[in-house]
């Protein structure tokens, strides 16, 4: 039966969208989408700051103290034997429909709920063919109750029919297509899917219905010829806000911003206008115009903005909803250029900046508290143009740790990591008793490489992206190879205990993989494209003994791993279908590990570990962005639970300043292999202006800035100070209505004198943004200066959570960069 598409997307992260300047499109939450057999193929750096040489790194993990991992594999006893116990907890469902694909989705945390909608279509000349069932579980997937006629029969788009309300709302909105007319309707439910209710619609939906994420009672949709739509009732009633309107997203307290085209053509970017509405539609102010896109992260609201001579673009920034901006101090781009909001929080902001031409590479800056004084933390960074594809990731499970990818010379793509929030990068150390691959020069010198989005592009053998949790304290997987550059032969699955300083080689050859029980229990399926499989693998101390488990007696097609989203759950599901001489069907099987870790983890089983260490007897060591953090963490021998209610323990303390809790500042740069700002060439001597909030700054400093939500206190602290000049300093995206002067008593002339000095200080200001500012090579451009979206699910509001940026449609909060379907573009 060739009649079915197969391919395998897990839809956990945010994805990637092409042609950006914020570009990101945030995933749902707590979705996975699987289909059945498809021949379309997956879809698939050099100059590095104080990079230590490959072998340097490798040399430094023998200092490393391990005070959790034995350097040997241990007694592997634990995970062995346990056929019976498994056997009597797996579970498994039967779907007897010809669907070519299931769509899960998770509603709420905690309550065993899921949804599983399985799609059909087919084109048949100018007409779409389609059918859908909705099953619904209530006990993590053992058992499915076919619902679809809640759905009266109705076909839900597969791509964006789904929409979970925030948090534990239990709201769920389904989107579908009328049968035989033009019209759409939702079915709305408010009880976790038990019943829902059937609203037709007055116009044509052409993304996902999104969730006001501060009341979910509140809809937002945009229609297929660019009219905003509000409803206040949770899709009963709909009124439309605006006629026109581009791009759509959520705020801050019910706030939206969305930009509009007063030719009425969102293709005419660089002419559009942001505009904000704070109380649903009733009033709206434009905020922007000559914008290009727009994007959100953290509390930073960003537009890419048109030049005045309309053929570059530059990034503005504001911290009140858009009543005031600033130029942000990073290098301005042309159209074949873009930028991506990488990471964000309330305190600071990773962006990245496309090289002229087709490259593929660009340059990461990193922000101050402000979002508006950039410093260059990574040159060379993968991004391709083309795709959208950058491994950038944000290590969630220990803070300040990104891993990435540069592009060298040679056009090799080599892994690197920092620890200290973009601060300086490195390349991963070598697993102890790993043996380095063709690609190293030297057999005994090389570095770990990760495979992650990139390669995926590429079309490499890689099913799953990197994976870590912020509930399962340091724990990574992933997929790599260990030479001088990625390898494009067969990868293997590698895991860090410690947040990627250390790493073991845990799995040969390409996995599915997922975070069970707060990282105590790790669960794996061997990648094997159409091959019936029937074993999964699974470990209790985190990569170092896998035990293996036939879940079942007839082997299946399989398409996926599937577990709740947050990493608390003792429960996974695995996805794929059973083939007959006549039919296809999908299967999905559930094991519960419960009786595997029947003992409820004690005092006695955690032992405190300090994350960030290397050397206990420095008194600086594990001391990270101003402060080490100790955390209970699970025994490596302890086979326990650590249960739903578990949470994070950790126990924080300040530490003194050194020059590692600074960023180089404003025309200053770190050499590489060096820990000293020095400032740049080209600026030695010369008087370092800005622009901010309107005015022009003077800035006097020794070279450092104190990296944002860094908490150390005394020692060492570097002089700074910002002197307003008291000159007027102004960006094109400046409305009108911002720069008139309100003294209306003034008499006549001295209005005229006023408006004079203004437009002559306009000029001059506009020549000064335009020479140091805007222009291609100029003082930016040259300098120290910083630069992801996928923004998804996270809240960044404390300096020890995730970076994110935006409101995923499911109400989380997303990393992963806000994309205005371009990033920002």
């Amino acid at each position: 039966m060739g009649l079915y598409p197969h391919c395998v997307l897990l839809l956990f992260a945010s994805t990637l969208t092409v042609g950006f300047d914020f570009h990101h499109e945030p995933r749902p939450w707590g979705q996975s989408v699987f289909a059945k057999r498809s021949n379309a193929g997956q879809k698939a750096a050099g100059v590095v700051k104080r990079s230590l040489p490959a072998w340097l790194a490798a040399a430094a993990a023998a200092d490393h103290k391990i005070t959790r991992r034995s350097s040997g594999q241990g007694d592997c006893r634990a995970v062995e034997g346990h056929g019976k116990e498994l056997a009597g907890n797996t579970h498994s469902n039967t779907f007897d429909d010809l669907s070519g694909s299931v769509s899960l989705a998770w509603v709420g945390d905690g309550t065993g709920v899921i949804l599983a909608l399985t799609t059909f279509q087919v084109p048949f000349f100018m007409l779409k063919f389609g059918q859908s069932k909705l099953y619904r579980s209530e006990d993590y997937g053992k058992t499915f109750q076919d619902v679809t006629s809640l759905i009266n029969d109705t076909f839900i788009r597969s791509d964006y029919g789904i929409a979970i309300g925030p948090e534990n709302s239990g709201k769920v909105i389904l989107t579908a297509e009328v049968s035989g007319a033009s019209g759409y309707r939702i079915f709305v439910s408010t009880d976790f899917g038990k019943r829902f209710t059937q609203i037709d619609l007055p116009f044509i939906p052409t993304t996902q219905i999104s969730y006001n994420p501060d009341d979910s009672e509140v809809l937002v949709a945009l229609s297929h010829n660019n009219e905003l739509w509000l409803s206040k009732n949770v899709g009963k009633n709909w009124e439309k806000i605006h006629k026109m309107a581009c791009l759509m997203k959520w705020g801050r307290k019910d706030t939206i911003f969305f930009t509009t085209s007063s030719s009425g053509s969102c293709n005419d970017r660089g002419m559009l206008d942001l505009m904000r509405t704070t109380d649903y539609g009733k009033t709206f102010k434009v905020v922007a115009t000559k914008v290009y896109s727009f994007g959100l992260g953290g509390r930073f609201l960003f537009a890419s903005v048109m030049t005045g001579k309309g053929t570059l673009r530059i990034i503005h920034v504001s911290v009140d909803q858009g009543d005031t901006w600033n130029i942000a101090q990073l290098p301005p781009v042309g159209h074949e250029q873009f930028y991506s909001i990488l990471a964000a929080n309330d305190d600071m902001v990773f962006m990245h900046v496309d090289e002229p031409g087709d490259t593929g590479f660009g340059t990461i800056y990193v922000s101050d508290d402000r979002g508006t004084v950039y410093s260059k933390s990574l040159e060379r960074h993968l991004y391709t143009t083309t795709g959208g594809d950058t491994d950038f990731t944000n290590v969630t499970s220990l803070r300040g740790v990104f891993i990435t990818s540069v592009l060298e010379q040679d056009e090799s793509v080599k892994s690197v990591v920092s620890f200290d929030q973009g601060g300086e990068w490195i390349p991963l150390r070598k697993p102890a008793d790993s043996i380095c691959d063709a690609t190293a020069r030297d057999p005994d010198k090389c570095s770990l490489h990760i495979h992650a989005a990139y390669s995926t592009s590429m079309s490499q053998n890689i099913p799953m992206l990197p994976l870590c949790e912020p509930n399962a304290v340091g724990v990574i997987l992933a997929h790599g190879s260990v030479g001088d550059a990625i390898s494009v032969t067969k990868p293997d699955v590698y895991v860090s205990d410690d947040g990627g300083y250390t790493w073991i080689k845990a799995l040969s050859g390409p996995h599915h993989y997922a975070i069970l029980d707060s990282g105590g229990l790790l669960v794996a399926v061997e990648h094997k494209p159409n091959q019936p499989v029937n074993q999964i693998k699974f470990s209790t101390d985190e990569g170092q003994c896998w035990g293996v488990y036939n879940f079942t007696d007839n082997p299946i097609i399989f398409t996926g791993l599937a577990s709740e989203p947050g990493a608390h759950s003792m429960n996974v599901s695995i996805w794929g279908y059973r083939e007959t001489f006549v039919s296809e069907y999908w299967v999905s099987i559930t094991i519960d590990f419960k009786d595997l870790l029947t003992r409820t983890c004690g005092d006695s089983d955690y032992v405190q570990w300090l994350a960030h260490s290397d050397d206990v007897s420095d008194p600086q060591d594990g001391c990270m962005l101003g402060y080490k953090e100790k955390f209970l963490r699970l025994r490596k021998d302890s086979v326990c639970s650590n249960g739903r209610d578990y949470q994070v323990s950790t126990q924080p303390t300040t530490c003194e300043c050194t020059l590692d809790d600074f960023l180089c500042d404003f025309g200053y740069y770190r050499q590489e292999n060096s820990s000293e700002c020095v400032e740049q060439p080209d600026l030695q001597g010369k008087v370092l202006e800005f622009c901010l909030q309107g005015k022009e700054e003077q800035l006097q400093t020794q070279g450092y800035r104190k990296i944002p939500g860094d908490k150390c206190e005394g020692g060492k602290m570097p002089e700074r100070k910002e002197i307003n000049l008291s000159k007027r300093c102004v960006s094109d995206l400046v409305g009108p209505e911002l720069l008139v002067d309100k003294r209306t008593s003034k008499p006549v002339f001295t209005v005229i004198a006023v408006m004079i000095v203004l437009v002559l200080s306009i000029a001059a200001g506009f020549v000064f943004v335009k020479k140091y500012v805007c222009g291609g090579r100029f003082l930016v451009h040259r300098y120290s200066v910083l630069q992801q979206q996928h923004v998804e699910e996270n809240g960044a509001d404390e300096m020890d959570e995730p970076l994110e940026t935006n409101h995923t449609p499911n109400g989380k909060i997303e990393f992963h960069e806000d994309s205005d379907e371009d990033l920002l573009e």
